[in-house]
């Protein structure tokens, strides 16, 4: 069984005020494209959130907080999500960004095809360590590695599940684009009305 987890706790401090996630973005929102493109990949779709949770509550998804013990670090979402997961009787969890709306619709398949291990996402030469798929048995390591404290790294702890990668080409549009800025949502709804 597989479960799936969108993280979207960041705070958006570059957006000059403007709800990321809930933006329009062709005929959807940010999160509404993610969720559509994951829901059908997985078993089980949850979203990772710890504040203004109603404004989600039309995607009707579980929504799951982090565990105080880790708060503040997206490598919390992840153990809140393995925890869940477990709990579920899954194996694996599938782990993506909120706020990457080109994802691809593949992409638990090839994530899976690339070993039974972690493995994570990478486009153009980049390494994505959020987008992954992660065995629901590294959940007690990972709270392990949570205990070095806010300052740990979810690349740092990608490195620490030796997770191995799957690749996909940049071009035309990378499928892992994430909107940090005023400046990716326009150029987001660019790429969305050319596509």
């Amino acid at each position: 069984m597989m479960a799936g987890l969108i993280i979207a706790g960041g705070r958006a401090r570059r957006m000059e005020g403007v709800d990321k996630l809930t933006a329009r973005l062709g005929a959807d929102t940010v999160l509404g494209r993610v969720a559509a493109c994951i829901g059908p990949q997985v078993d089980h779709l949850a979203l990772n959130l710890n504040r203004d949770v109603e404004r989600f509550a039309d995607l009707h998804l579980p929504i799951l907080t982090d565990d105080p013990r880790f708060t503040g670090n997206p490598l919390a979402g992840m153990q809140a999500g393995l925890s869940w997961a477990r709990a579920l009787g899954a194996t694996r969890l599938l782990t993506v960004s909120g706020d990457t709306p080109f994802l691809p619709h593949d992409l638990v398949a090839r994530l899976a095809a690339a070993g039974e291990g972690a493995v994570i996402a990478a486009s153009g030469g980049r390494r994505h360590p959020l987008i992954g798929l992660w065995p629901v048995s590294l959940l007690p390591a990972l709270e392990d590695f949570l205990k070095g404290g806010p300052d740990c790294r979810i690349g740092d702890w990608a490195r620490a599940a030796q997770a191995s990668t799957a690749g996909w080409p940049a071009t035309p549009i990378d499928p892992f684009f994430n909107i940090n800025t005023q400046a990716d949502l326009d150029q987001a709804r660019d790429l969305a009305e050319h596509a």
